[in-house]
């Protein structure tokens, strides 16, 4: 039986809950390499107004499955020793984290490329929307890339 994890963070993704989470590594002594993405809320402009939030919802449920199932498969297509991804829910300024993947491998080369494929395949695959909440408090969403 598989056990799906929860990867959403109600908030944003604090410095220190990804310093936290690199530390517990380094007592695996069979890693060489970590593959590391963090994703920050830019303030965009859009319309002639700056973004000064995005608001993140998902359709919880099927999010969880589909973001185990691609973590299992990037596990075992580049041998990964650990791999977490983390996303924020709720609302999340500009200068905050909301996205975080960490990939772990005996070697830099699977880690690096495991974390930047399960980025893409997060991005394309999981249920997520992002409203931009612009300076005046009107709204527009976000396209994935």
């Amino acid at each position: 039986m598989k056990k799906v994890k929860n990867i959403f963070i109600e908030g944003p993704i604090s410095p220190l809950f990804v310093a936290d989470s690199i530390s517990k590594h380094t007592v695996k002594k069979n890693i060489g390499g970590h593959g590391i993405f963090l994703g920050q809320i830019r303030e965009d402009e859009i319309q002639n107004k700056k973004v000064h939030a995005i608001e993140f919802t998902t359709y919880k449920e099927m999010a969880l499955e589909k973001a185990h199932e691609i973590r299992e498969d990037i596990i075992t297509k580049y041998n990964l020793i650990c791999a977490h991804i983390y996303h924020s829910l709720g609302k999340i300024e500009v200068g905050e984290i909301c996205f975080f993947v960490f990939t772990s491998s005996k070697h830099r080369k699977e880690a690096i490329l495991a974390c930047n494929e399960m980025v893409e395949r997060f991005k394309k695959e999981i249920p997520l929307w992002g409203k931009e909440i612009l300076e005046d408090q009107t709204y527009c969403w976000k396209e994935n890339k």
